[in-house]
């Protein structure tokens, strides 16, 4: 690998890019309709926001008005949704279509292969071609990362990680040692995979002794890990996030804990030790789950509930502790009712 400092950056800058409907409708595999195949589309907006040369979507009913008055040259609709002025790209999923039709006009950076001169890599460590080491990352002894893989500045992997190929590590991410990464992993800036658990044992004295953490994570392949999150080792077994898991900003996963397959982890989710969440769950924003349970395959718990017990599969639950959904909304009815039920029971009695 090139270490003289020439070939670390990255290949591509951001340009501006132009393609006619007819090539959008292509790529996505849509149907144009009511639209010149011609139209120049040079950007994407939002529905309100959109003007001419600028491609949007509907999927929300909520915005159905705003598309019959927006400026945007082309909407992506619903294939049922009633026909408007503007041209429309007819999509069983406007929602899937419109993410990749923003991956058409914002190709991802690519990065040369090279390990800058200022990075430290030992050289016991295997990495791949194709690999780009930025300024001041640490790649500690056996550790093995594979082809493509790109580290920005200041990541640390730590000795006897093993790292699957195509890799992207953002600045100040962190692999602890020994730790298990699949293929097509992506962590956000300062993540840190396999940190220790938090285990303390109560002396006889009152004070608290550290319970090792030698247990390492394992991340399968296409995980994407937001900012900020954590991800801790275990005192025994393993703590597993399995394929296709995207985890949002300041989510902390407890020690020795499994998360299914595709589940959501939402900003501030907070998973206890010991904890088994389900293929599919979504754990939206501030849920908090004790340790030792398990959310079955496909729950959803609303924003701010507190898992207290096991969730049954394709629950959908909310509140603290998190009950039915629906029971729930029974509950939150009577809460404002309170002090008026109260006094009427104090006059009964």
């Amino acid at each position: 690998m090139d270490r003289t400092g020439v070939g670390w950056d990255t290949i591509d800058r951001h340009h501006s890019i132009s393609m006619k409907l007819s090539a959008i409708a292509a790529a996505l595999e849509v149907r144009l309709e009511n639209g010149s195949p011609e139209t120049e589309i040079h950007g994407l907006n939002g529905i309100e926001q959109a003007g001419p040369g600028e491609l949007t979507f509907v999927s929300n009913p909520k915005y159905a008005g705003a598309a019959r008055t927006t400026r945007a040259s082309a909407v992506i609709v619903n294939e049922d949704f009633p026909a408007i002025p503007a041209a429309m790209l007819r999509a069983k999923d406007p929602y899937l279509s419109f993410a990749r039709a923003l991956e058409l006009f914002h190709p991802p950076r690519r990065y040369s292969a090279g390990i800058h001169p200022t990075a430290v890599v030992h050289v016991s460590a295997r990495i791949g071609p194709g690999a780009h080491i930025g300024p001041y990352v640490v790649v500690d002894e056996d550790v093995e990362i594979g082809a493509n893989a790109v580290l920005l500045a200041h990541v640390v992997i730590y000795r006897g990680a093993k790292i699957g190929d195509n890799f992207f590590a953002h600045s100040h991410a962190v692999v602890r040692e020994s730790c298990r990464i699949g293929n097509n992993v992506l962590l956000q800036n300062g993540v840190v995979i396999g940190g220790d658990g938090f285990g303390f044992a109560r002396t006889a004295e009152g004070h608290w002794h550290k319970i090792p953490q030698p247990a390492p994570v394992v991340i399968e392949d296409d995980v994407e890990v937001q900012a900020n999150s954590c991800i801790d080792r275990a005192s025994v077994g393993q703590t597993r996030i399995k394929r296709g898991v995207k985890v949002d900003n300041l989510v902390q996963v407890g020690h020795g804990s499994m998360v299914g397959e595709d589940a959501l982890l939402c900003a501030q989710v907070g998973i206890a030790g010991s904890t088994e969440i389900g293929d599919r769950v979504i754990l939206t924003g501030q849920v908090g789950v004790v340790g030792h349970v398990k959310v079955g395959d496909n729950a959803i718990v609303t924003p701010q509930s507190g898992v207290a017990g096991n969730i049954p599969a394709g629950a959908l639950v909310s509140g603290a502790p998190a009950v039915d959904h629906k029971l729930w909304l029974k509950y939150s009815a009577i809460l404002p009712r309170l002090p008026e039920i109260a006094r009427a029971l104090r006059k009964k009695e």
